[in-house]
């Protein structure tokens, strides 16, 4: 499945997800979807992305470490389905935002968890959420710098289509 499509259908299932349980479910699938979009981008995407690209999969990675996905049931791993990344501009954009609303969710459980070890485990799966997005927000920068640098030479670049998923835009589930 193309990441914008998965990056969407994470964002759909975060903002539905209720209990505590199932935001953690939630937000372990985002991070190990942000960590296999990494890994994809170390390997096969623009070399100036591929470093930040690891960075983001081996913190997202920690990201997935410390939450236990196990309490709600989830058997399915979403990222597991990820076939393409299309455009990475427009993935990086709707990965951005996808764990922004990550950190948001990780702050609600926080704050009505009674459980001392179940409050430390999401302040270190904020942490690894907000460096992630940081890498994320790092790739943006050099992919605008390179679009700018090609635009100054009389070069075009391709950036491919699809659905643009933006901070700021809710998800349509």
């Amino acid at each position: 499945m193309d990441a914008m499509r998965l990056i969407e259908a994470s964002r759909c299932a975060l903002a539905r997800s209720q209990e505590s349980a199932a935001i953690v479910a939630e937000v372990w699938q985002s991070q190990a979807l942000a960590q296999a979009i990494g890994s994809r981008l170390a390997v096969a995407g623009p070399p100036e992305l591929r470093g930040e690209a690891l960075g983001l999969s081996e913190l997202s990675g920690r990201g997935c470490a410390v939450l236990d996905p196990r309490q709600s049931g989830t058997q399915e791993i979403r990222a597991a389905g990820l076939t393409e990344i299309g455009d990475a501009h427009d993935t990086l954009l709707g990965l951005g935002a996808l764990l922004g609303e990550v950190g948001i969710a990780l702050v609600t459980v926080a704050m009505g968890a009674e459980d001392e070890g179940v409050y430390w485990q999401c302040m270190e799966a904020i942490d690894a959420a907000d460096e992630s997005r940081d890498r994320v927000l790092e790739m943006l920068r050099r992919l605008a710098a390179r679009e700018r640098n090609a635009v100054a030479g009389g070069g075009a670049l391709d950036r491919g289509r699809c659905d643009r998923v933006s901070e700021g835009k809710s998800p349509s589930c």
